[in-house]
């Protein structure tokens, strides 16, 4: 039976600020490191054997500050295939390999791209463009903001990532962290728990909080409360 904790970063510095972020690679606030080691003892009992996350640091931050809690002690590496990389960071002591977690970061798990609104300040675009455009912008499924990403668009390259890479690690029976964004996690939620586009619209993904899924016979089963898994 396989594994799957989707995870969404702690706040970042723009979230803090108010700010749209998007695809700006911001870096958690401090409260985004106390909810990413907060995360890190809810999982710190799960083994992980694989860890994916976006390109973008707050992501990351919070994959590698939560794994800082981790029981088993094992070093997150990773993984890079441009250049010489491949050959170049492999490791050749039998011993250390076991003691590591491969971890793969891809811009498919990256968040909604907010286009023109990335850097704006939240309030004073609804004010500016109205609440109930900027709403349109922010929640509905198929509007995208101007030259920015829809729900729709990122599902479109987030959903097709986790099927072709992430799922056959699931089908081998091995536990795979998510370490992502509100919008990418909530693509791949949609998925998982067969949200109509309707559905998925009032679906909260919490900063910090993982989310468990059991995988077996090949249905995806959430687990309602993390803690009482541990």
């Amino acid at each position: 039976m396989g594994k799957l904790i989707l995870l969404r970063h702690g706040q970042s510095l723009w979230n803090k600020a108010n700010l749209f972020t998007g695809w700006v690679d911001v870096p958690l606030s401090e409260q985004g490191i106390e909810e990413a080691f907060k995360a890190g003892e809810l999982i710190r009992d799960i083994p992980i054997d694989v860890i994916y996350t976006s390109t973008l640091i707050r992501a990351q931050m919070t994959a590698m500050l939560a794994m800082s809690r981790h029981e088993s002690k094992k070093t997150p590496i990773f993984l890079h295939d441009e250049g010489k990389s491949a050959d170049w960071e492999k490791i050749y002591g039998e011993a250390t390999s076991a003691q590591t977690i491969p971890v793969h970061q891809s811009w498919h798990l990256n968040e909604r791209m907010y286009g023109e609104l990335q850097g704006l300040n939240k309030a004073e675009t609804a004010e500016k463009y109205g609440a109930d455009q900027v709403h349109i912008w922010r929640r509905s499924y198929d509007v995208p903001p101007p030259n920015g990403e829809s729900l729709e668009m990122t599902a479109a390259r987030t959903i097709p990532y986790f099927l072709e890479s992430i799922l056959p690690e699931l089908k081998a029976g091995k536990t795979i962290l998510i370490a992502a964004h509100g919008n990418s996690l909530r693509s791949i939620i949609m998925e998982l728990d067969h949200l109509s586009k309707e559905e998925v619209l009032s679906l909260e993904v919490a900063t910090g909080h993982p989310i468990l899924y059991d995988f077996t016979d090949g249905k995806f089963i959430k687990q309602e409360d993390l803690s009482s898994t541990l």
